[in-house]
């Protein structure tokens, strides 16, 4: 994994006054790190409380773009044959009724039309012992491919079929065929019990923030990590093309294609996360866990902004990103 470069104050390119003004910021959104690369390098590395570079955190559905990755590389091995495979081709569970039709392209697009629980049911899945008799006792809720509900049985579903198909542990494949590419930093996917060892793959992917800004940087070098290619490049392309049932979202991954002051999650849920106004580029791209765990990525700006911090219910999305993208351009 090759050594991050950190801009020396005189290498910095972003305006000391901007870096300062975003450090207030999150510090005031009781962030526990901030990371900002920009241009090649490491431009603002900024801890609070009692969190430090080796902090490992729980950054809650951010783990849901590192899965969308893999589900590519587990194509490119021909584990898995197409993106279009109906999921019941490799989940025996789904293959008797509905089910059968939904695609691995629309459970990545948060579009299979399978249902899913509500609060305070979703609160089993993360920490109760019986999460694949959740995740395999939902039905369907609407035709495959006709609407968008952001849900954590799609990509729990995503992450059992990958163990399935490579006969390896989740944590295993994920260590094999990306971590150790792209971070040397520790993480830890956490699991429902010592007996099942169901993965959680729809959240509970805990490391650090450097690691994140690691998969941030994937996106800007569209899957090369040095002289590497982690992850096929027309995948990456794949994974942040706007989905036919919600431009703002492509594989597993959110985008700022349409502005929505609003972003409702599904349905079932009043959860939305709360934009004050348009983000200041067209091109971002982000992976959202749930209270303010962010991943922003601008590529027009070669920028990457990673933000920690503790649950909270009025993160603004636009913030961050917008602040330091206009004091670049200033």
């Amino acid at each position: 994994v090759p050594a991050l470069v950190v801009a020396t104050e005189a290498e910095r390119t972003i305006p000391a006054a901007v870096l300062d003004a975003a450090s207030k910021a999150a510090e005031g959104t009781k962030a526990y790190s901030l990371l900002i690369w920009q241009g090649g390098a490491l431009q603002l590395e900024q801890y609070y409380g009692d969190h430090n570079a080796q902090s490992v955190v729980s950054t809650q559905s951010m783990h849901k773009s590192v899965l969308a990755l893999l589900v590519g590389i587990a194509i490119q091995q021909g584990l898995i044959s197409s993106v279009d495979d109906p999921a019941a081709k490799y989940i025996e569970e789904w293959a008797g009724d509905e089910r059968k039709h939904i695609t691995i392209r629309q459970m990545l697009q948060q579009a299979s039309g399978i249902d899913f629980p509500a609060f305070p049911a979703v609160i089993d899945m993360t920490i109760g012992d019986g999460l694949e008799k959740i995740t395999f006792e939902q039905g369907v809720l609407a035709p495959a491919g006709t609407q968008f509900d952001y849900t954590n049985i799609n990509p729990e579903v995503l992450g059992i079929l990958l163990q399935r198909v490579s006969g390896m542990s989740y944590a295993e494949y994920l260590s094999e065929n990306l971590w150790r590419h792209v971070s040397d930093d520790p993480a830890t996917v956490l699991i429902d019990t010592e007996t099942t060892r169901t993965p959680r793959t729809f959240c509970c992917l805990d490391t650090t923030a450097r690691a994140w800004l690691r998969f941030g940087l994937l996106h800007l070098n569209h899957g090369w990590v040095g002289d590497q290619q982690v992850v096929p490049e027309q995948w990456m392309q794949d994974v942040i093309t706007p989905s036919e049932r919600n431009p703002n979202y492509g594989y597993l991954t959110w985008l700022g294609t349409t502005y929505q002051k609003e972003r409702r999650y599904n349905r079932k849920s009043s959860a939305a996360a709360f934009h004050s106004e348009p983000f200041a580029a067209t091109d971002i791209i982000y992976f959202d866990g749930f209270g303010g765990q962010r991943v922003y990525i601008v590529p027009s700006k070669q920028l990457v902004i990673v933000s920690t911090g503790p649950l909270r219910q009025d993160w603004d999305d636009a913030l961050l990103p917008n602040l330091i993208i206009r004091g670049m351009s200033d």
